[in-house]
């Protein structure tokens, strides 16, 4: 969406979470019964029963994807190609370190495996002078990098709607990506070429079953936004209330569905001639995921639903507003929301011009957002700048609750011990952390990388959180995650782009931001209001006599520690 336009409500009155979460204050229908069944599993029968009949279209289409996806990689290794020299470098002078000690044999198979890395070391390096046409930080190469920025977004709206959501995903990438390329893949998130207008007003009378002048009093008649699923109207009811209408593109499931079959099978040939590919990331478990999610986000019922649920988590925090969904507008495909005008949390200089404190509104966001994590276990999945508007009173709005995620009650409990080890730099505990949330490859003995892991954030947590840098830390342990068996799971997959994504909006507005350091004493808070909990209700059965909760006894280390910390935030405030 634009700036200065976005969906939210303007009050936050709580609503029950459950199957019918849908009359408002009273003045509107109830939501629908019935959404959308869930999508098929993704196996290789659903992904031939979808591509069944393409022939050589099917084909075509998935020489265009990886043509686009091939030429992204291949920019993105050279631009980033001296840390990963550096890298191997490391690893060549290991090689020859440990040839020494052996037979002439193997002396002599290192010296030649390490002239080979010099060879092609020399080959890349002169393929990205050709690429780039010039060195790190000339004229020529920011040019390049503008160019090959404009190219990308352009191509991938040139493949549809499903990349122009990993385009989004993508330009949230700060952390990652070059600067030229966040910037170009931002236009994304509101950008997007509309369909027609007659093809969406046609699709607003077919759902709602009524005409368009029944539906709504007046409505514009070009879209004020329009982004990768659908594009959004701006209308009034015949209440007088001024509303936004979402509305659908049209074949978004066969499009989706043919794109997420043809990136299978992409998956599918890597895996099968680049195994080592998916060792350390769960392609396949990420793909499952993102169809699952995708399909999800494409029934606005459901989302509906999900915008109700995030509201009345947060229905006692003043500072935040949702949504309101006017469920007798509502369907599968066309979405009624209020209409309200503001500032997208990035807009630095706007935020300023309405004395508004962009750090705090991005330390509000953090906050909000290891609520979401640490307390709820319902996230919203997909937090870039334009689905979050800051109002001129100086409220946080969140809008587009398609794409959500979910924490089981196990997996949260893991991540707040997580977090508790890493404020008491509890290295055994962080060890454990590891090997619980299954960042392992199947089949590997949690024994035999224990040492390795502790020995790593023995290293780290003797820096303060807030010199921990995630660019720089993922390369430092590049040849941890090389040599051992450790991956990301694909349940972390929107755990981690939400967090990444706030990492970039932090930096966006405030240059000294620390994901780590801001998030602390909140984290304390959420965790110590948990375990406090747990405290009393063990203490409870001690008195009562049951024996429920394990065997019953109170770990009095663990019982200091939280003194420690109730004490610390007591003086802190």
């Amino acid at each position: 969406m634009s700036q200065t336009q976005a969906l939210v409500p303007t009050s936050v009155s709580p609503s029950p979470v459950g199957p019918a979460v849908g009359a408002l204050n009273g003045n509107h229908t109830a939501e629908p019964e019935k959404a959308s069944s869930a999508p098929l599993p993704l196996t290789d029968e659903l992904v031939a029963e979808i591509l069944k009949g393409r022939g050589l279209r099917g084909w075509f289409r998935l020489a265009r994807v990886a043509r686009v996806l091939g030429l992204f990689t291949l920019y993105l290794f050279l631009d980033t190609y001296d840390v990963r020299a550096d890298f191997n470098r490391r690893m060549a002078g290991r090689r020859l370190e440990e040839a020494s000690g052996k037979d002439l044999f193997a002396q002599s198979r290192a010296q030649a495996r390490n002239f080979l890395s010099v060879v092609c070391d020399k080959l890349i390096r002169l393929l990205r002078l050709l690429v780039f046409r010039g060195h790190e930080g000339s004229t020529n190469k920011t040019a390049r990098l503008e160019k090959q920025a404009a190219w990308l977004s352009g191509s991938l709206i040139g493949l549809g709607p499903t990349f122009i959501k990993i385009g989004q995903a993508l330009g949230t990438r700060a952390d990652l990506l070059p600067l030229a390329y966040v910037k170009e893949l931002s236009t994304l998130q509101d950008q997007v070429p509309a369909f027609s207008t007659a093809e969406a007003f046609a699709r607003i009378e077919s759902e709602l079953g009524r005409s368009l002048s029944e539906c709504y009093t007046e409505i514009d008649s070009e879209p004020v936004a329009s982004a990768s699923l659908g594009q959004v109207y701006r209308a009034r009811l015949s209440s007088g209330e001024e509303v936004a209408v979402k509305v659908q593109r049209p074949d978004l499931e066969q499009i989706i569905s043919f794109d997420v079959a043809v990136l299978y099978k992409i998956v599918k040939l890597v895996n099968r001639f680049f195994p080592k590919a998916n060792e350390n990331a769960d392609w396949e478990g990420m793909l499952r995921e993102f169809h699952t999610t995708v399909f999800e986000e494409m029934d606005y019922v459901k989302e509906g639903r999900n915008a109700d649920r995030f509201r009345y988590n947060f229905r006692t925090w003043q500072v935040i507003r949702v949504p309101k969904i006017y469920w007798s507008h509502t369907s599968r495909r066309v979405l009624t929301l209020q209409f309200i005008r503001g500032t997208k949390v990035t807009d630095v200089e706007q935020l300023r011009a309405r004395r508004i404190s962009a750090v705090k509104v991005n330390r509000l966001l953090v906050r909000t957002y290891l609520k979401q994590l640490l307390e709820d276990g319902f996230f919203h999945a997909d937090p870039h700048p334009g689905n979050l508007l800051v109002m001129d009173s100086g409220h946080l709005a969140f809008f587009d609750f398609g794409m959500v995620g979910r924490i089981t009650p196990k997996l949260q409990s893991q991540m707040i011990d997580a977090f508790f080890h890493v404020l008491a730099r509890d290295v055994q505990g962080l060890g454990h952390d590891i090997i619980n949330l299954n960042f392992l490859k199947p089949g590997v003995d949690p024994e035999t990388i224990r040492p390795v892991v502790e020995r790593l954030f023995k290293v780290y947590l003797n820096l303060k959180l807030g010199e921990v840098k995630f660019k720089e830390l993922t390369y430092d342990l590049a040849e941890v995650i090389y040599e051992y068996p450790f991956r990301l799971p694909s349940n972390f997959t929107y755990i981690m782009r939400a967090l990444m994504t706030l990492e970039g909006i932090g930096i966006v507005t405030d240059p000294e931001f620390s994901f780590f350091e801001t998030a602390k004493p909140y984290a304390k808070e959420f965790m110590l209001r948990r375990e406090g909990k747990a405290f009393r209700q063990l203490i409870f059965d001690k008195i009562t006599g049951r024996q429920e909760n394990g065997n019953g006894s109170i770990e009095w280390s663990r019982v200091w520690k939280l003194t420690k910390m109730a004490a610390s935030m007591y003086m802190q405030r």
